[in-house]
């Protein structure tokens, strides 16, 4: 190229000069890039990659998690550039937890650069779904999406009643009766004893066992058995206790195998007694004794087993070696290794007064003092949400310390140094429902009507809920089961657990052993210390029925006496 250029500049120079190579000079310049342009390939425009920008669940941005959306929601996204329409339908799609795709309509907005989706069909309350807007979305030039967007939505609870509304003694009753089914219905054939829980086959429970006694005078007064239906699977556990059950020093395992008696360990160590759950057990058969006031043989031979076992028991052997404090667990293999003192406050009151109370082993006042009330260091004395807690740890634990040994125990009139009982069960349960009413975790759900934090089933597990360990899990139980306690707060959650939650948690056996609204979430298990409970303090709150079979023991009267107690009933 380079010679041809030269030849023909020789050319002109020599046939016009300088002024002739001027004129020409344009036109071989246009020549020159024509012919350079024309040697190259066109470029292609390149599509150019674009993100999202914002986007809103009913007008409200709140990350990419939503709870309590409508079940027609509206999400709208708003990207960088304009959108395809045709890419849409297989870039973005709403499924639920079951992975179930739900039907979608799109619609467009500003130039087509903002993206309006909404479920074709209404979605089901209290439910979680999944929206993803994949990469393989499309600009109208033909760019991808760069990222893809996920957003989790959970739909709003629904308002309407799911079950017929019935007089609120009425409900009461119903969930008395329902609930009842738990330990007649699914009591072990053999032992007629509660099971632990709905899934736990042969293994029963000697604490579990002692609410459900409780339950069996509620059932007879209420007329879902009759007595004397009430008294035979009385004696069949009464029989079982006393002839089959292995027991160590007179108290029973936590667990026990229904069928043969053997104990079921708790734990690798906890494979003996343990006081704890006993007094449970005991609490209940000195109920039924006191109830089982008739004087035919049938009724006779029933009081004078419960006395028999409630007799063997060694309460003082739990001193461990004779020291002031009772020990939870001693095992025929490897003694006191558990190794856990019964300290308060907590559920364990009952024990000590037992102890105290007992015929045969008795301790003294110096073991609660020391043991329990760990002389006056169990109380709280502060004050939570503008009420006073007298005992036990920051905000008052979970709710079953209020429950187990005030099944039989009437708080109402009890006093001794440390506390004004009545006053401690009723500010406890006060405490729980207004810090599920204040909801200082945002936990979706929780409300003045949704609330209740004990010890229960939670997802994957089971904990002791409590404010001061609160995972999103309400416990029907706690709330159902502090009535005697908060009977306005009480009703108001029983209310919501049966009308609006009824299709989710009302079940077989009464109110499901836990939720959560927040997770979306429901149990489908049953334990016998939680259905105990709400049958019994159901009652204690309409007739007072099993306090005043307990507290009508004469046994328990000289204990609590030994212990330093008074009792005033107020009626």
């Amino acid at each position: 190229m380079m010679m041809r250029w030269r030849y023909f500049l020789q050319v002109v120079l020599q046939k016009g000069g300088v002024p002739q190579l001027l004129l020409l000079l344009p036109i071989l310049l246009l020549t020159s890039n024509c012919r350079k342009d024309c040697c190259k390939e066109p470029e292609e425009e390149k599509p150019v990659a674009f993100n999202y920008r914002s986007l809103t669940v009913n007008g409200a941005f709140a990350g990419f998690d939503y709870r309590g959306v409508p079940v027609v929601p509206e999400v709208k996204i708003i990207f960088g550039t304009a959108v395809d329409p045709a890419s849409v339908a297989t870039a973005v799609s709403l499924t639920d937890k079951n992975s179930a795709v739900v039907p979608l309509t799109f619609s467009f907005a500003n130039n087509d650069s903002t993206l309006v989706i909404q479920p074709s069909l209404p979605l089901k309350f209290i439910s979680k779904y999944f929206l993803t807007v994949s990469t393989t979305l499309k600009s109208k030039s033909g760019g991808s999406l760069i990222s893809p967007v996920s957003v989790n939505l959970a739909t709003a609870i629904d308002s309407s009643h799911k079950l017929p509304v019935i007089p609120d003694d009425s409900l009461l009753t119903l969930i008395q009766k329902r609930t009842f089914r738990y330990f007649w219905d699914f009591g072990h054939p053999v032992s007629g004893m509660a099971r632990e829980r709905s899934t736990s086959g042969d293994i029963v429970t000697s604490g579990g066992t002692g609410f459900g006694i409780m339950s069996i005078p509620v059932a007879i007064e209420r007329k879902f058995i009759t007595r004397n239906e009430g008294l035979n699977r009385l004696q069949l556990m009464v029989s079982f206790l006393k002839n089959r059950a292995v027991s160590f020093h007179g108290a029973f395992p936590h667990w026990i195998n229904g069928a043969s008696g053997a104990v079921v360990p708790f734990s690798e160590k906890d494979n003996g007694a343990d006081i704890v759950e006993t007094s449970f057990l005991m609490m209940g058969l000195l109920t039924a004794r006191q109830y089982f006031n008739g004087s035919d043989p049938a009724e006779t031979n029933l009081r004078d087993d419960i006395n028999t076992l409630w007799r063997n028991v060694e309460w003082d052997w739990f001193r461990r070696e004779g020291s002031n404090r009772l020990y939870w667990n001693w095992s025929p293999n490897y003694g006191w290794a558990v190794n856990v003192p019964v300290s308060g406050w907590n559920e364990c009151l009952i024990t000590y007064v037992l102890a105290a109370s007992s015929p045969t082993h008795p301790i003294p006042k110096s073991v609660y003092d020391e043991g329990f009330a760990r002389n006056g260091a169990m109380k709280n004395g502060g004050t939570y949400f503008g009420v006073v807690l007298p005992l036990g740890e920051p905000y008052g634990g979970p709710l079953f310390f209020e429950h187990y040994s005030f099944l039989g125990l009437n708080p109402n009139g009890l006093a001794d140094a440390y506390a004004n009982y009545q006053t401690q069960a009723v500010n406890h349960a006060r405490i729980n429902h207004e810090y599920c009413k204040a909801n200082p975790r945002n936990y979706f759900g929780y409300s003045d009507w949704c609330w209740g934090l004990t010890a229960s089933d939670i997802q994957d597990g089971y904990t002791a809920s409590s404010p001061v360990n609160d995972v999103s899990v309400i416990a029907p139980t706690a709330a159902v089961s502090s009535i005697p306690f908060t009977p306005a707060e009480s009703l108001r959650a029983i209310r919501f657990f049966y009308y609006q939650l009824g299709d989710k948690i009302w079940r077989e056996y009464g109110f499901v052993d836990a939720f959560s609204l927040h997770q979306i979430w429901f149990a489908d298990s049953f334990l016998a210390i939680d259905q105990g409970p709400q049958i019994g303090m159901i009652e204690n709150y309409r007739t007072r029925l099993l306090w005043k079979l307990f507290m009508s023991c004469p046994e328990v009267q000289a204990g609590l006496t030994r212990l330093g107690f008074t009792y005033q009933p107020t009626n």
